[in-house]
């Protein structure tokens, strides 16, 4: 009889360029560790970012930037998440390459706009009345129909709920009646209702309903704890351009979303040409200067200004065999030397994305582990980008120009 081991259907998660960053690794003293939370080496660099880290927590870097600076492949992106890691996923973080700038559909201001509105939250609490319980009851009450013809319609609805502290009937609009068609309520249904906008939702069966069958399609649920009408307090962490979106759809509804949207609608103002031309001549004043970084000097007075340096061959050596651990792959120590020297000539981008072409190459030769022939093999088939722009450099006669 073959029997064969079923593969798990658990999803992976994509390896990105800086999944293995997971923090600045820092002392709780702010100290940097040597290798930590994936970083290696950039020591000064770290700790300031702590710094940044914990003046954000107290609410002091307002008015301020950061401007992290340093030769390419130098830890400044994983430096930024590492800063975002430490704030947490309340924090909005929202990165960006040049290309969504230089749109030809989108003018860069608004780009620009709409991310720095992304990366802007806000924590809205609100208190919300809501009835919550098992229904025991649930009776339409009809009447008459106003239009004097034979049907009938919904004058109001009897609903009984049940929590473990005690019951109350309770009688609802027909227009929450039209809400509880709609979730298909029941009687042994656990629901809330919220008092302010009547909205409706079912949480799922009460579990004194539950049967004895292996496979059931409801959800069960606990009969709700407390009293049935109480108060909670519910915390919404959303950013500026959840409120743009809130604002673009139809108004109408009591949430706080939709209440925020309306205080918030802005006056539209007709822009004429005459008045277009005078604001391009004062925003664009000053696009051909040059100055450090490419920002404006008076932008980057006020900007906090963090060092990267270049890694040297044994850090580089350790990132590369972080990255291997991430990727799963299996790489031996003088393959390791050997991706550090390629990354010392070309870039430690360039060793990065070697590991993969490598790891296939050696399954390709019947092997696991990824060896030095595997590793000169895919740099003889690839070049970096200092060797490319030499090349094209040397050979420009030849394309068009």
């Amino acid at each position: 009889m073959k029997i064969e081991e079923v593969q798990s259907t658990t999803k992976k998660q994509r390896i990105a360029t800086h999944t293995h960053i997971k923090g600045l690794g820092l002392e709780a003293a702010g100290k940097a560790i040597p290798l930590a939370a994936g970083f290696v080496g950039q020591v000064g660099a770290r700790e300031a970012c702590g710094l940044v880290v914990d003046m954000i927590r107290q609410k002091k870097m307002a008015g301020r930037a950061l401007l992290l600076a340093g030769p390419p492949g130098t830890g400044k992106t994983a430096l930024a998440l590492g800063i975002s890691q430490e704030l947490g996923s309340k924090v909005p973080f929202c990165p960006m390459v040049g290309s969504e700038v230089y749109s030809s559909e989108v003018k860069k201001t608004e780009v620009l706009m709409e991310n720095f509105r992304r990366a802007i939250g806000l924590r809205i609490k609100e208190n919300k009345e809501v009835y919550e319980g098992e229904v025991t009851e649930l009776s339409p009450e009809e009447t008459e129909s106003i239009t004097g013809g034979y049907g009938k319609s919904i004058s109001h609805v009897i609903i009984g709920l049940k929590t473990v502290k005690g019951t109350k009937q309770l009688k609802l609009d027909p227009t929450i009646y039209d809400a509880l068609i709609k979730e298909k309520v029941a009687v042994g249904d656990v629901i809330y209702i919220e008092a302010n906008s009547g909205a409706v939702k079912r949480v799922g069966r009460s579990d004194a309903f539950a049967t004895e069958f292996d496979l059931e399609a409801e959800e069960y649920v606990p009969l709700p704890k407390g009293e049935v009408h109480k108060k909670k307090e519910i915390v919404q962490d959303v950013t500026l351009h959840d409120l743009d979106a809130a604002n673009a759809r139809p108004q109408g509804g009591q949430d706080i979303l939709s209440l925020m949207g309306q205080m918030m609608k802005p006056k539209k103002t007709e822009i004429t040409d005459k008045l277009r031309q005078e604001i391009n001549k004062v925003v664009n004043l000053g696009t051909d200067m040059s100055s450090p970084h490419g920002i404006p000097v008076d932008l980057l007075d006020r900007l906090v200004i963090v060092r990267t340096e270049t890694y040297g061959p044994a850090d580089m050596i350790q990132i590369l065999a972080i990255r291997a651990q991430v990727e799963e792959l299996v790489i031996d120590e003088e393959s390791l030397a050997y991706l550090g020297e390629i990354g010392q000539e070309a870039s430690l981008r360039h060793a990065v994305q070697l590991l993969s072409p490598a790891s296939i190459v050696a399954r390709m030769n019947g092997r696991d582990s990824i060896c030095k022939a595997d590793l000169e093999e895919v740099n003889a088939l690839y070049l970096d980008a200092k060797s490319s722009a030499r090349l094209l450099q040397e050979q420009q006669e030849r394309y068009i120009s």
